[in-house]
């Protein structure tokens, strides 16, 4: 047996900015707690959040502290485009992690949506974004575990967010 259904939403950048702030408070915590990321930062990475968003062209973004190319501490956010996620508050980001001698960082993961415009197009859109990445890959797990705690959705799209936490 199969079934159907269709949604009454339309994802609008609206919609973007509304998940993306969401992710901001979530930074703007860690700022409180551990002093970075910067204001200006926050304000780069919500821009770039928004636009990206929009046009689902995000698969997932992490931010946090590394050391050794370790996670010490770090936020995960997955985008998931099923309505399938609720809509959480946020926060909840951990206090107390020592990142004594860790450094800031973030990683993205542009969609596959991104990758199949023509690369004049992507860099294009590139050249727009307010946050001017280099290849790079996502630091490892350090000595700590994660865990699904939150999400973040609107007209049914949203973030999954995952957090790494140090033991």
């Amino acid at each position: 047996m199969t079934y159907t259904f269709t949604t009454p939403y339309t994802f609008t950048r609206t919609s973007a900015a509304h998940i993306a702030s969401k992710v901001v408070t979530d930074l703007r915590r860690m700022r409180y707690y551990y002093g970075l990321p910067t204001e200006k930062e926050i304000e780069a990475y919500y821009g770039e959040l928004v636009e990206l968003l929009a046009e689902g062209y995000l698969d997932s973004v992490e931010y946090g502290f590394k050391q050794n190319g370790r996670r010490v501490i770090s936020v995960f956010y997955e985008v998931l485009a099923d309505g399938s996620l609720s809509d959480d508050r946020a926060g909840g980001v951990q206090a107390r992690a020592n990142i004594t001698a860790a450094s800031w960082f973030s990683f993205l993961v542009k969609s596959s949506k991104f990758f199949k415009l023509p690369r004049c197009e992507q860099e294009r859109i590139e050249a727009m974004l307010p946050v001017k990445r280099t290849p790079g890959q996502a630091p490892a797990d350090g000595d700590g575990y994660w865990v699904t705690d939150r999400s973040y959705a609107a007209d049914g799209v949203g973030t999954q967010r995952r957090t790494f936490r140090p033991y």
